[in-house]
């Protein structure tokens, strides 16, 4: 048999390659990186039509000094092509909407560091800058919008999904695409979350909140509310990275705290909040840029959960011994990795393993199954890329080896037989396959280099004059999926119409693959162990020792349902019918009547300052009749909670320190939440008329927010050193950050106010014991004072000591008849000596 080939001399001596495939178009990217400069210092575009014979340069058509760094594909409109060029010779992008043809140029006044492209809209994309800049473009980059600073971002249909940067927090935003401004944005997810930890895929968003140094996992489906997410009681998970979110469940790689390399699988209901074990001792490796990856393999045949129950048995006569595959990731995206199968060719996959007692890396061969795993048969002794064409009715095999060769293997009848051909005339060094398009058509790329100093050289196999026909009805036959002889999948019996072992003929790129099914009857093995459940020796789903069911029950709130379990929840995706669902399906049941429990009260920034007639938002979190108390003589009360999902918005007309309460209540009763806003004015020359010049500076608490209001900002590196005094004052004492607020008054001698707050878990809910506790603490404080050992250095030979000037109740804005004592706060009066002079000499005042 004749191959058509035809060769292609490409740069020098280094290139990256990007390639792009439509009908009969491919485009090819190629940059000359040169190491003496450490840059690349040239790049070409290149356009084929005919699925590789011939080859165009574009570069005249971009720019004959243009640099390219990046090419993009539009993912819903492959006629779409955006390319980058090199910001350090020119900022700008260029556009084409017919497959690459023809460009026009548009300048940026933004350099991109990443684009995100819509999964919907063809011409939505995102761009996020060097600078920390989120940008949008509803026209396929022609123009861009500004957005804000921020540092990660997802899409979601018409949302944009955000959360501005700081070093240590961020705050989880979405916002609308086409109208995102600021009165626009939403919050869903109270205060901050930790930096690089938002994830958005499919229904589900995920985010993390580290507390004492332990992270919480939560959840949100559907856009609704965040939950954490509830593994077993007795995981504790130092690690967890979302593996997958498809057919309505979650599945989740935990590391727990006794592991180093490897991970456990977790799977969840629809909800993605109860998780139960489905696979332990999953290999994970670290990835090229710090990634962690979990080495996974989701065969491309839709009709089996790949997570219901992962295993199987190898029929290989082999005694006393099994097969082991082989799960590594690729780091060359253009070889494969060690396991291939294509949803086009049901059935087959190609695998590479060893066979012996327990999984080595020596000795490997190369298997094949005709029947989705249920037998397997050895095809090389050792390791190749395997690549498929004509939707799987050939194969193609490369050896995997540092030396040259130029020969590859041929298989018309699912790998049974191979027939060796020679690629090439002069053995070839192979780094890479590009099996585009030949899974669809009988065409493959090849490209390497003759030797280490040769130009690379880029090889199309056109495998069409091998066959002499189009397959007919008659070369089809019928195959039933089973697993070991059971033809129930997942609920299903599914019945395939695939090709025949012995048939020689081309599919081409209308052949599609059919299949029909009917659904089983349920049984037992379609249901897996609920949440909390484990399933005993003799098969039975138990309650674990930490496990309590009355539990689930107690956690939902009157007036809605709750799911009653019976110890199973049918597996995810499982399409059974009948037979005994109904005796292990869970019941909805009404919530019984209970007190309010687990009231939230927080603002929507999470911090407990507020400037002067600025809206603030108050997020609370319980589903009952709520009452809120502003604790300026405002109150509200909503019998309709999903009503302010948004949040409670107030405006304060005066400054202070405000109670804001929010209370629960039911029939059987209620339930307080209370927190101190601080109100602050916006400039140091409104609060204080007599002040030539000031700063107000609010700290609260000391160890995370910072809000700085100055009107002369040639002091601000004078009193960023105020800072330190509220750990001067924790270290001296030991009084929690939480429970200590410091407002730094403007003006000479330099004057500070301590604010002592009770602990809420000592004193919520009991009166009598506040007063006692902000005692306790202030004796605490004074003694401190008494004794000078608060005490910092604002800067080399200036050491500062604070002392007491005196003692009264705090300024708390109270307009209620009845003022409660657990709102007492204590003021204490500092004044600060040794920054006096220092001042006066620095701003001759």
């Amino acid at each position: 048999y004749s191959l058509v080939l035809s060769c292609f001399q490409l740069l020098h001596s280094t290139l990256t390659i990007w390639c792009c495939l439509f009908f009969q178009v491919i485009l090819m990217l190629t940059k000359l990186y040169d190491f003496n400069l450490g840059s690349v210092t040239e790049s070409s575009l290149w356009r084929s039509t005919d699925y590789g014979t011939t080859y165009e340069k574009l570069n005249e058509k971009v720019g004959v000094k243009t640099i390219l760094s990046y090419l993009y594909v539009s993912p819903n409109n492959k006629r779409k092509i955006m390319l980058l060029t090199d910001p350090e010779v020119e900022n700008s992008l260029l556009i084409s909407t017919d497959e690459g043809a023809t460009y026009q140029k548009y300048r940026l006044s933004f350099y991109v560091l990443s684009l995100l492209f819509h999964p919907e809209q063809e011409d939505w994309i995102l761009a996020y800058s060097h600078d920390q800049k989120l940008y949008s473009s509803v026209e396929f980059g022609r123009r861009w919008q500004l957005g804000i600073i921020l540092f990660f971002f997802f899409f979601l249909t018409l949302f944009i999904y955000f959360f501005p940067f700081s070093p240590s927090e961020a705050l989880y935003v979405t916002c609308k695409l086409q109208n995102c401004t600021e009165a626009n944005k939403g919050k869903p997810f109270p205060g901050y979350i930790d930096p690089n930890s938002l994830v958005v895929q499919d229904e589900y968003v995920f985010v993390q909140v580290s507390t004492g140094g332990r992270p919480i996992y939560y959840v949100s489906s559907r856009r609704d509310l965040f939950t954490p997410m509830k593994l077993p009681k007795y995981t504790l998970p130092k690690d967890l990275h979302v593996i997958s979110t498809d057919e309505n469940r979650v599945v989740a790689a935990v590391q727990e705290w006794n592991q180093n390399d490897t991970y456990n699988l977790y799977v969840s209901e629809s909800g993605g909040v109860f998780y139960t074990l489905a696979l332990e001792s999953v290999v994970s490796s670290m990835g090229p840029e710090g990634n962690v990856m979990i080495d996974l393999y989701e065969v491309i045949l839709k009709t089996i959960n790949r997570y219901q129950k992962i295993c199987c048995s190898m029929n290989l006569y082999c005694p006393y011994c099994s097969l082991h595959l082989h799960l590594h990731v690729s780091a060359n995206p253009y070889t494969s990795g060690n396991i291939a199968s294509k949803e086009s060719a049901p059935g087959i996959i190609v695998a590479s393993g060893s066979i012996g007692a327990e999984l080595t890396s020596s000795n490997v061969s190369m298997f094949i199954t005709s029947d989705a795993g249920n037998t397997w048969r050895q095809i090389f002794d050792e390791e190749y890329s395997v690549l498929y064409l004509d939707q799987g009715g050939a194969l193609v095999a490369i050896r995997h080896t540092p030396l040259p060769i130029r020969h590859l293997w041929l298989s018309f009848d699912e790998g049974r037989v191979w027939n060796k051909y020679s690629f090439t005339s002069s053995p070839l060094f192979v780094d890479g396959v590009l099996g585009e398009p030949g899974e669809e058509t009988l065409i493959m790329t090849i490209f390497g280099h003759v030797s280490h100093r040769s130009e690379w050289q880029l090889v199309k196999i056109d495998f069409r004059s091998i066959f002499n026909r189009r397959c007919t009805e008659a070369d089809y036959q019928t195959w039933h999926l089973h697993n070991q002889g059971e033809p129930c999948l997942m609920g299903v019996k599914r019945i395939y119409r695939k090709l025949k072992p012995i048939a020689r003929c081309v599919m081409g790129k209308t052949y599609s693959v059919t299949m029909t099914s009917e659904p089983c009857d349920c049984t037992e093995s379609d249901f897996e162990c609920d949440y909390g459940y484990e399933r005993r020796t003799e098969g039975r789903c138990t309650p674990a020792f930490w496990f309590q069911p009355s539990s689930m029950s107690r956690s939902c709130t009157t007036g809605h349902t709750f799911l009653n379990s019976t110890g199973y929840r049918k597996v995810v995706s499982n399409n059974c019918t009948a037979g005994v669902v109904d005796l292990y399906t869970a019941r909805r049941l009404p919530c019984p009547s209970q007190a309010p429990k687990g009231l939230h009260l927080v603002t929507s920034e999470g911090k407990l300052t507020a400037l002067l007639s600025h809206n603030v938002t108050f997020l609370v979190f319980l589903e009952t009749s709520i009452t809120v108390d502003f604790g300026d003589g405002n109150a509200i009360t909503y019998s309709n909670v999903s009503s302010i999902e948004d949040g409670i918005k107030h405006i304060y007309k005066n400054v202070g320190i405000y109670r804001v309460s929010a209370m629960a209540e039911n029939g059987l009763g209620s339930e307080t939440a209370v927190l101190f806003l601080h109100v602050t004015c916006e400039s140091a020359f409104n609060c204080f008329q007599e002040c030539s010049y000031g700063a107000l500076w609010v700290l609260w608490p000391c160890k995370i927010h910072i809000q700085v209001y100055v009107t002369t900002l040639d002091i601000i590196g004078q009193y960023l050193s105020f800072m330190t005094l509220c750990v001067a004052v924790i270290e001296a004492t030991d009084v929690s950050p939480d429970q200590l607020l410091v407002t730094v008054l403007p003006g000479l001698p330099t004057a500070a106010e301590f604010f002592l707050l009770p602990d809420k878990e000592i004193t919520e809910g009991k009166p009598e014991k506040t007063a006692a506790h902000l005692d306790q603490l202030l004796e605490l404080v004074l003694g401190a004072l008494n004794q000078n050992q608060v005490q910092f250095t604002l800067r080399p030979g200036v050491q500062i000591t604070v002392y007491a000037a005196h003692l009264s109740a705090a300024p708390l804005v109270d307009t209620s008849e009845n003022h409660s004592s657990s709102a007492m706060l204590m003021l204490l009066s500092v004044v600060v000596v040794g920054l006096a002079v220092f001042l006066i000499y620095k701003f001759k005042r």
